[in-house]
């Protein structure tokens, strides 16, 4: 008889199709997210992975260099994500912004899912010379300046200020959503952000 959770076989059926280096980043990358940084130990990956610590320090030296791959898959997922919202709304930078709202809002609250991946491993690894840190601050600042250059091509007014607000108010939103349900303020966030861009937008524009 089968005693793994269905998510779990699930998850293992489809690793065992990728090689070796592949099936690691999988299953690590989603016990890291379901279950933290601190408590998923090698030997746990190896065997959900389908291999053993041999085959898994042989493509990773350590831990740390794993959580820190697996951290910048995440940020490669949110490039792409970006990027799809920028082909939707070529040459229409407001609209993306908008869309990018709806976008986050959708993810946070209909998404499910404990938050993002990078501001909760940043929470776990208080030493600030671990690689997966540096990970973290280098995705953070990229997607923040992708919103500066979003907000001036809009022709918004202060449009790093604004960068900011945003920034800020969509990680507020997931922490929100951890702590309080997503029916809470998270589930504002659009409305929140329109009220910040319109305060933002010149005259001539509205």
């Amino acid at each position: 008889m089968n005693t793994k959770p269905a998510e779990s076989v699930s998850r293992e059926s489809a690793a065992e199709r990728l090689p070796p280096r592949e099936r690691i980043l999988s299953v690590a990358r989603d016990l890291f997210y379901e279950r933290g940084v601190r408590s998923v130990g090698v030997d746990e990956i190896a065997e959900a992975a389908g291999t053993n610590k041999m085959t898994l320090y042989r493509h990773f030296a350590s831990k740390d260099l794993l959580v820190a791959e697996c951290l910048r898959q995440f940020g490669r997922r949110a490039d792409a994500d970006w990027d799809r919202l920028a082909a939707a709304h070529a040459g229409d930078p407001r609209g993306e912004l908008t869309a990018w709202l709806a976008a986050m809002t959708d993810h946070i609250v209909a998404g499910g899912g404990r938050g993002c991946a990078l501001a909760n491993a940043a929470v776990e690894l208080a030493e600030k010379e671990h690689p997966a840190r540096r990970v973290v601050e280098e995705v953070k600042r990229a997607q923040r300046d992708r919103l500066v250059r979003l907000c001036r091509a809009a022709v918004l007014e202060e449009p790093e200020f604004l960068a900011d607000e945003l920034f800020l108010l969509l990680e507020g939103a997931r922490v929100s959503a951890q702590s309080v349900g997503r029916d809470g303020p998270a589930a504002r966030l659009v409305r929140m952000g329109e009220a910040i861009i319109a305060s933002h937008t010149p005259e001539r524009l509205k």
